[in-house]
């Protein structure tokens, strides 16, 4: 009969004697409902605390306990939906900064720089003597190996070495190492 006169009276959750009375007959179904949703015990008490430590702060008043109850679960609920949406949301941003691409924008000036290089290299195999610009050209804008270039070009896989390697040294006596711009 008492149960039933306290279900009925009005409750003060700023009242500490309401509030113990209501944190007692709510806090084990409020996790309960929270520890559903949120799958986390720690979160899930805290968030049960939190909604009880609510109402007491913005000192409510319910006509009932039922009322108390109907709208404790509902803060629980929309409290812990809210936790599950923001930890979602930062699992995603950790994967996302995780896994981002660091690829660098080329500046214009890296820009230009590579452009000039390009013409620079170009300029120096056009200055090489053709049966080593082909041999070299053949290896690094045709990705073929020694043996495939040989079969090309008709000569073994010793001269093909030999051609590339005094295509370098040209290469480099007349670009001078430090004129080259070589983007990373």
């Amino acid at each position: 009969m008492e149960s039933q006169t306290e279900q009925l009276r009005q409750l003060n959750a700023a009242n500490t004697a309401d509030f113990n009375l209501i944190y007692r007959e709510t806090m084990q179904m409020l996790y309960k409902i929270s520890y559903r949703i949120v799958g986390d015990e720690e979160a899930a008490e805290d968030l049960s605390h939190d909604s009880l430590i609510k109402a007491n702060e913005k000192q409510l008043v319910f006509p009932s306990m039922n009322d108390a109850k109907f709208w404790l679960i509902r803060v629980v609920k929309n409290a812990s939906l809210n936790y599950v949406k923001r930890k979602a949301r930062e699992k995603k941003a950790y994967e996302k900064a995780l896994y981002e691409d660091f690829r660098s924008v080329p500046s214009g000036e890296t820009e230009l720089l590579a452009k000039e290089s390009i013409k620079l290299t170009q300029g120096a195999l056009d200055k090489l003597p053709p049966k080593l610009k082909e041999a070299v050209v053949l290896a690094e804008y045709g990705d073929l190996n020694y043996k495939e270039i040989g079969k090309v070009l008709g000569i073994s896989e010793g001269n093909v070495k030999v051609r590339i390697f005094r295509a370098r040294k040209l290469l480099e006596n007349i670009l001078g190492a430090e004129n080259v711009f070589l983007p990373e």
